[in-house]
């Protein structure tokens, strides 16, 4: 079967997927877009192809192998059993919220982080910190969205706070139900182009998707009036198709966003802190009570706040732990796969003496 480069493009794909096609794809296989994952299936499309098919990992051991929203897949043009995963431009990835360490996949293949916050109390620096250190480590670029400006009395206070963080280059402003003023997102939104949305609930992310794509298809539900905080509408990642050309990948509101594996991010997140530390007298200074320490000349010199250190340290402490915790079971996990090919080697070998 043979398949149109220009087709494809329609869907995000480009020369970087191109250049790691085989022989074989050309006459067997067509590569498809991974447009949504459930728990028993992902449903996937392509130029004349839209299916679902089971689950797709090709490591039991590895989670990272598994099939996410925004893979591309390889699959059997007539059984569109899927023969291979194609290497990522990106990769979205945190710790599965509660007291395991598993990792959960969250989107793959994105241009665009829209990080979405709202002009109320649900305006959090700490979570923008997190969210940014997520799409610099993957490589891609980050909007602060700021909704619901409409409704207070100086949206300015809260473009002048993510504009005060050192890796924030874009910010804005609009209403979610106002489609002049979500246009201003289009840049991000054109044919080809990947944008993922994250954001805690009741920010007004559904009401911005359903803008974005022109319909109402996703629920959208108030906020409570007592702290701002908004109630869960979405509950799994999929595809939308905007009317601008480009997918949009919708992610369940994020209240527990655990950092893994994120360490360059959240050094350029916090790259005031790590060029300090550089001038520190010792390459061991933690940054406390340490004789030459610039870090603390710095807060002492109200050049550095001090809450933002708290928060760098936290982050810092967390993805270490968390990417240990993962490390060590890995290496478990992979001690136990040899342990069991091993016993039924050694049962083989038995039953056939």
């Amino acid at each position: 079967m043979t398949f149109n480069m220009t087709d494809l493009a329609e869907f995000g794909w480009n020369t970087f997927f191109t250049s790691q096609l085989e022989i074989d794809d050309f006459e067997c296989g067509v590569p498809v877009r991974v447009m949504a994952v459930h728990r028993g299936a992902i449903n996937i499309v392509g130029p004349g192809i839209e299916a679902s098919i089971p689950p797709y990992r090709t490591d039991p051991d590895d989670v990272e192998t598994s099939a996410t929203v925004g893979d591309w897949l390889i699959v059997d043009d007539k059984t569109h059993r899927p023969r291979r995963l194609l290497k990522r431009r990106s990769l979205f990835k945190r710790r599965a919220a509660g007291t395991g360490r598993e990792v959960q996949l969250i989107a793959a293949n994105v241009d665009t982080l829209l990080i979405v916050t709202s002009c109320n109390a649900d305006f959090n620096v700490a979570r923008l910190e997190r969210y940014l250190a997520l799409a610099l480590e993957a490589e891609v670029t980050p909007v602060i969205v700021l909704t619901k400006g409409d409704l207070c009395d100086d949206p300015k206070v809260y473009v002048d706070q993510a504009f005060a963080l050192p890796s924030v280059h874009m910010v804005e402003t609009l209403n979610a139900l106002d489609p002049a003023e979500v246009k201003h997102l289009i840049p991000w939104c054109l044919s080809g182009q990947t944008v993922a949305l994250v954001g805690s609930s009741g920010v007004g992310k559904s009401t911005l998707i359903n803008t974005l794509t022109g319909h109402a298809d996703v629920a959208t539900q108030g906020i409570r009036e007592d702290d701002a905080k908004g109630r869960h509408t979405t509950t799994g990642r999929a595809f939308h198709r905007m009317p601008s050309g480009g997918w949009l990948i919708d992610t369940p509101g994020m209240r527990e966003l655990q950092l893994t594996d994120v360490q360059s991010g959240l050094d350029e997140v916090f790259s005031d802190i790590v060029e300090l530390a550089q001038a520190c007298r010792f390459s061991t200074c933690r940054h406390d009570t340490e004789p030459g320490c610039a870090v603390t000349a710095a807060i002492e010199a109200g050049e550095l706040d001090v809450e933002r250190l708290k928060r760098w340290r936290k982050l810092v402490a967390e993805e270490a732990y968390n990417t240990g915790s993962l490390a060590e079971r890995r290496s478990r996990d992979k001690a136990f796969g040899k342990m069991i090919k091993r016993v039924i080697k050694d049962k083989k070998d038995f039953s056939g003496s």
